[in-house]
């Protein structure tokens, strides 16, 4: 009852109709499920391969995965883990009207708090890839000595993809660096949120982090989809969405950490144009990876590490990600990854898990981590941010800013450890 008024008053406040709130993933269940053993784990990732949409998938017994479940898998995927003694715990019954709340929630508070582009921005809401844009414009205008932003390339749609350089205002040529991205995945809108962050204790609170830029500059692509990522702002049916937003036939999108030229449509990702983990017809098919790629390879003689922002699950993954096989350099990339953990850990008692990607997580290759790697990055990490709720996605936004302060103290312990070390 207490839901339902709920979204009645938001509707009214946002301006949308009831049966506008009622449709969409309407009935989608979300269940959360653990193996015990090598078999059921098997049997898991055999179903995200056969259509079903793990929001969260690991590979180590006892670590839990979600999975969305429509009404007409319902009756099979029940039937499957009863039978097959599989742990599973049901998390949330109707995903539609979890995501219409979100979304009219995000409405209101863009409608009541508009954003002028000047000025810090909060940590108490999502934002759109414009407001990104020009909060990083903005940044350059009031630290023209250490911020430089320059456009970088463009989507599938013409949208801008920029760069934001953050240095110490030195001048130095030459100096190392590291180069970090965000929103890869369209509905992972917790990590420009967490990329948000880091730019603004780099620039914003530079004496506090002085230190991390001695040496070092920060090169920031804070939106790597803004297509996918647009999208999933615009309405139920679309919120979910991973891919980027180039039309293949009946389908749209390739998943961009699935289309990078190394060891391209291997296991791990799909020939199928509808699917989530589609690898493109071609490597490289979308220009969002065009523009990443050329960016490691411009930047790959000083760069020193590539770190790249998901979710989500609580992980720091190295490479690689299309074998279970590791680099001859793990040990170095191992410590980087535990030392982010462990400040993690100590500071907030969230544990994260670190390791190679396939061994940790599950098989992806194509991914954008094995590519900085192979392009010349000393340490390339993905780090699966924590999450929170049923979808994970996008904790609540009056959690925003204990995920994103929690990102950023792994982050900062790692830059430490990179600046030690290299």
């Amino acid at each position: 009852m207490l839901r339902a008024v709920v979204l009645l008053l938001i509707s009214v406040a946002v301006g949308l109709t009831v049966g506008e709130l009622d449709h969409g993933y309407k009935g989608y269940h979300i269940y959360e499920v653990t193996p015990k053993t090598l078999e059921q784990s098997q049997l898991l990732h055999q179903l995200s391969l056969d259509g079903y949409d793990f929001i969260k998938e690991g590979r180590l017994l006892g670590h839990s995965s979600r999975v969305i479940v429509s009404p007409a898998q319902f009756e099979r995927f029940v039937k499957l883990v009863k039978s097959e003694q599989i742990a599973y715990t049901l998390l949330n019954e109707n995903l539609g009207a979890s995501i219409d709340e979100e979304l009219a929630l995000l409405k209101l508070q863009r409608r009541m708090n508009p954003i002028t582009g000047k000025g810090r921005l909060s940590t108490e809401r999502y934002y759109t890839h414009e407001e990104i844009l020009n909060y990083i414009d903005d940044l350059a205008v009031r630290y023209p000595s250490r911020v430089f932003v320059k456009t970088v390339g463009w989507s599938y749609e013409r949208r801008a993809l920029k760069t934001i350089t953050i240095t110490n205002g030195d001048q130095r040529k030459g100096k190392k660096l590291i180069f970090v991205d965000g929103g890869f995945h369209a509905r992972e809108w917790i990590s420009p949120a967490a990329v948000l962050y880091i730019i603004d204790q780099l620039v914003e609170q530079f004496e506090q982090n002085a230190d991390l830029l001695k040496d070092y500059d920060w090169i920031i692509l804070p939106v790597v989809n803004p297509d996918g990522y647009e999208h999933t702002q615009t309405g139920t049916l679309a919120r979910m969405w991973r891919k980027t937003r180039q039309p293949y036939g009946a389908c749209y999108g390739a998943d961009p950490n699935r289309n990078f030229d190394f060891h391209w449509n291997e296991e791990g990702a799909s020939s199928s144009a509808c699917a989530d983990t589609y690898a493109g017809p071609t490597a490289f098919s979308e220009p969002e990876t065009i523009v990443v790629r050329d960016l490691m390879h411009s930047l790959s003689d000083r760069g020193v590490m590539y770190l790249t922002l998901h979710s989500y699950g609580n992980y720091l993954l190295y490479p690689w990600g299309w074998t279970s096989d590791l680099p001859d350099t793990w040990e170095d990339l191992d410590e980087v990854a535990r030392t982010g953990a462990e400040a993690i850990e100590n500071a907030t008692g969230t544990v994260y898990t670190y390791g190679s990607s396939t061994n940790v997580l599950y098989i992806a290759a194509g991914a954008s981590d094995d590519y900085g790697f192979y392009a010349g990055f000393n340490v390339s990490i993905t780090m699966e941010l924590s999450g929170a709720g049923s979808i994970g996605f996008n904790p609540p936004v009056t959690r925003i800013d204990e995920f994103v302060t929690e990102t950023w103290i792994g982050i900062r312990a790692m830059a430490e450890k990179i600046i030690e070390k290299y």
